[in-house]
């Protein structure tokens, strides 16, 4: 009897319409974009299904295009609640493997509609109840209805049809039986579309949900007497449980930002408790604790319909597979490429003409560019640690196309001949790639160094700059044992602060320059790329010693200005540096006369006190005079010599502001 309660409840939950997938476009950083389209019956509303983890995706980007009616009451979709909560919310209570009557029970004074065989009886619900089975019946359910003449009669249930009448108890029902068949599935989460009125309309809804990155792969095929092909396939992976039938599939290359909003999740917030002091109660009361209390938002998601999506090109005739014609050759491809590339702002679309078909857990391979193009091969030398080359070719996209980064397969006179990864390259751009190492080649290398050499030096506001310049050389020493010309591209290292002096690259990148040489057959070559190193240095012209303002102003570099700004400055620091040596001269010679003094002092201290050495003594006397005479005309040259000294080093502070060059 359960079973057939909750199929005739569920009937009108699960009316809702599924719109089909139409349109799929996929990205390089982890969305994809979807649009799913259908026409809805009258009164009919629209239901889309998604894994909870999509969602945020989904209430970020879902829009809505509706043709015919007033259009849509708006949206509703599964809360992200536990079950125990969402059930909380219902007046009823259904627990495991129990029985109708239980359900009867909970419900009492409700009204009650009973159609055992041709008889139809109503009446509110008094108790309901299961016997126990005896030793020889079987348990069974019973219900008692207070009739409307107000008498209590008892039925069994068993072969009995139960309905309702009340709208609001059927809706409580389904409701509750829709929740429960929503968390059979912890990952599945519905959004309804709901109608306005009774029209017949057409609705398309667009979003943006995680998938995996799609991933692309090229052939590289060098014809012996036309230009390579350039095969491109992409690969797809459908993840998300459901078959995409016939749908309009597109490719983006390009890696726009995206970000994870967490929208799904209902957001609380906690109040405090706030009260008045005089609604307290002024009785003593035993207080048993504050009780929080929660308010429960309850929020409405409206969307509004948005601007139509572009429609598809028409479909073309697809292409077929075919083998190749002799055993181990490679040719190219029969099935042709059937995409249209577009500029697509920053970004560039492969558009699928026809319609694909990939079935859920599946992946598939799918040609989106098949062309000649204008390629040459050479050798490349860019890992020094080896000393062989690599085979390599130079692409230039002329396809017109955004070549989307990927491994890319070389086959060369019908073989395999290696394989290559490339970044993304733009229409118009080129790329050199390498697929295998040449044996027939071998390259060594030497280093050189010279001792810096000041190539600038200025002088502005008291500072000296000077620059050096340390000079590298790097030979080449390339051996060609073949007996066949080829095209060699060195990848020299690009260094901060260093520039080339006697070589010009073909081309460089951020991080090498490029030299291209040619090999004769069975022929030996050497290359040698000079570089030069400027480092600046910066002193203070009052601190430097006038034996290094000789090393500069020798430096044929200088100017002819700078090298006479340069020889003033360096007058008057030897002018100052000869006053401070006589400065120090007479300062000593104070210093030895004052200590002869000292001595000659202690000398007639000790005849003082002896008789007989009064000629001795005026002997002495007579020395310090002398050399008092002389301590005062040294330190009158003394205090001269400081006086001239800090003459010079006025003067030299006012070139050194002043001169510059």
């Amino acid at each position: 009897m359960i079973f057939v309660l909750i199929f005739l409840f569920l009937a009108g939950a699960l009316s809702a319409a599924e719109l089909p997938v139409r349109h799929v476009v996929l990205y390089k950083h982890g969305v994809g974009f979807f649009e799913r389209s259908g026409e809805l019956a009258p009164g009919e509303g629209a239901r889309l299904d998604f894994k909870a983890s999509e969602m945020n995706d989904v209430l970020k980007s879902l829009t809505l295009e509706v043709k015919g009616g007033k259009g849509v009451a708006g949206l509703r979709y599964d809360s992200s609640e536990p079950l125990n909560v969402k059930l909380q919310r219902f007046p009823l209570n259904l627990g495991t493997q129990q029985p109708v009557s239980a359900l009867l029970d909970q419900w009492k004074g409700a009204q009650l509609e009973l159609k055992i065989n041709s008889q139809t009886i109503t009446g509110a619900i008094v108790s309901a109840r299961l016997i126990a089975a005896g030793t020889q019946r079987e348990e069974r359910e019973t219900v008692t209805l207070l009739l409307s003449l107000g008498e209590l009669r008892t039925f069994d249930l068993a072969g009995a049809t139960l309905r309702f009448p009340d709208p609001t108890l059927q809706l409580q029902l389904r409701d509750y039986l829709t929740t429960l068949t929503q968390a059979r599935s912890t990952d599945k989460r519905s959004v309804y579309i709901d109608s306005i009125d009774s029209a017949r309309r057409n609705i398309a809804a667009s979003y943006m949900i995680p998938t995996p990155v799609w991933k692309s792969s090229y052939r590289l095929i060098f014809n012996p007497t036309s230009d390579p092909t350039l095969e491109g396939w992409a690969i797809i992976d459908n993840t998300s449980g459901e078959d995409w039938t016939n749908v309009r599939l597109s490719l983006v290359s390009g890696r726009p930002i995206s970000f994870i909003s967490k929208l799904y999740e209902p957001k609380y917030l906690e109040r405090p408790v706030a009260e008045l002091p005089e609604d307290k109660a002024v009785a003593p009361i035993a207080h048993a604790g504050v009780i929080a209390m929660e308010q429960k938002i309850a929020a409405a998601n409206r969307l509004r319909a948005m601007a139509p999506h572009p429609a598809a090109p028409p479909p073309r005739q697809e292409a077929a597979f075919a083998d190749a014609e002799a055993l181990g050759e490679v040719r190219e491809s029969t099935l042709a490429a059937t995409s249209q590339g577009r500029e697509l702002g920053d970004l560039f679309e492969y558009r699928f003409d026809q319609p694909v078909t990939v079935r859920k857990s599946e992946s598939a391979m799918i040609p989106f560019l098949q062309q000649k193009l204008a390629a040459r091969k050479l050798l490349i030398y860019s890992d020094h640690s080896s000393p062989h080359p690599r085979h390599a070719a130079e692409l230039t996209n002329a396809s017109g196309k955004t070549l989307d980064g990927g491994p890319i397969t070389v086959y060369d006179a019908s073989a395999y001949a290696g394989e290559a990864l490339f970044e993304t390259v733009k229409t118009g751009d080129k790329r050199l790639i390498s697929y295998g190492i040449d044996i027939g080649t071998r390259i060594t290398t030497a280093f050189d160094s010279k001792a810096g050499l000041i190539r600038e030096v200025k002088l502005q506001r008291g500072v000296l700059t000077t620059r050096m310049a340390f000079h590298e050389s790097r030979t080449y020493t390339i051996r060609n044992v073949d007996s066949k010309a080829k095209v060699l591209v060195i990848e020299h290292p690009v260094r901060p602060g260093y520039r080339l002096l006697n070589q010009k690259p073909a081309e460089s990148t951020a991080t090498a320059h490029r030299f291209e040489i040619k090999l004769a057959p069975a022929a030996n070559e050497k290359f040698t790329v000079d570089e030069e190193r400027l480092l600046d240095q910066t002193y203070l012209v009052s601190d430097v010693t006038p034996d290094f303002l000789v090393t500069l102003v020798q430096n044929k570099e200088l100017s002819p200005a700078g090298r006479k700004s340069l020889e003033t400055i360096l007058d008057r620091k030897r002018q100052i540096a000869q006053t401070d040596q006589e400065q120090q001269r007479a300062e000593g010679d104070i210093k030895e006369l004052f200590q002869d003094q000292e001595r000659i002092r202690q000398n007639l201290s000790s005849l003082n006190r002896v008789s007989g050495q009064q000629e001795q003594v005026q002997r002495y006397s007579k020395q310090l005079a002398d050399q008092e005479t002389s301590l005062v005309q040294l330190r009158d040259r003394v205090a001269e010599l400081r006086k001239r000294k800090a003459a010079l080093e006025t003067e030299l502070r006012g070139l050194i502001t002043k001169l510059e060059f």
